[in-house]
């Protein structure tokens, strides 16, 4: 996507991951789904 305001252009590209980024993230998204998971099993412990 290319916009152009007053003779300046600005490109916007969908960013390409890596297979090392994709698992890290993969990785960082389960470690959050089981901290959520453990905050729900201690507030219905009380």
């Amino acid at each position: 996507m290319t916009l152009n305001i007053l003779f300046l252009t600005i490109k916007i590209k969908k960013r390409k991951m890596s297979t090392t980024e994709i698992n890290q993230y993969e990785m960082i998204k389960q470690i959050e789904e089981e901290n959520r998971n453990r905050q729900a099993s201690l507030i219905r412990m009380f």
